[in-house]
């Protein structure tokens, strides 16, 4: 794949790959080093990109990871104490295996928790998130004002973050 080949497909899709970091870090700073990482990562790859039917799913699957490597990494970084010298560690054949099933299993616990909201709440939130669709368009398309979809996105939010939290209890 060509440099512009790469940046007319991929480049253009930055600023949803944005929006999903940022959904999932919840910081600017981290959203935006999760997708210069996975630019990076794409344009190691850019000789294979071209049999990709769909970059758009494959970006956001990509960045997904990317953010939950980082949020897990965060998290190992405070909690984990320092190993003694002595005691030296083998990698772990089995940890990619580990990391894919519970990424399947945080991916499950998503969508059961996004299929109890309620309906148009829902329904923006996929627009909004998953689709890159603006404001306007949502509003035109549900038939409620700019106010009230910006309303039921945040509520939308607030409830999927309480429930995800709920199920980790």
């Amino acid at each position: 794949m060509s440099a512009e080949e790469f940046n007319g497909i991929w480049l253009p899709l930055a600023g949803r790959f944005y929006r999903v970091a940022y959904y999932i870090l919840e910081s600017q700073e981290d959203a935006e080093d999760a997708v210069q990482d996975l630019f990076a990562r794409l344009w190691k790859l850019r000789s294979t990109l071209g049999g990709i039917k769909n970059p758009v799913a494959f970006g956001i699957t990509s960045i997904r990871n990317i953010c939950l490597d980082k949020i897990r990494s965060r998290s190992s970084s405070r909690t984990v104490s320092p190993a003694p010298e002595s005691f030296t560690s083998l990698p772990d054949p089995d940890a990619d295996i580990d990391r894919l099933i519970v990424d399947k299993e945080n991916m499950g616990m998503i969508r059961s928790c996004m299929a109890r909201l309620p309906s148009m709440q829902r329904k923006v939130l996929e627009m909004r998130v998953f689709e890159n669709i603006p404001y306007p368009e949502i509003a035109r398309r549900t038939g409620l004002s700019e106010v009230n979809v910006r309303v039921k996105l945040s509520n939308a939010r607030k409830n999927l973050k309480r429930m995800i939290e709920h199920e980790d209890d």
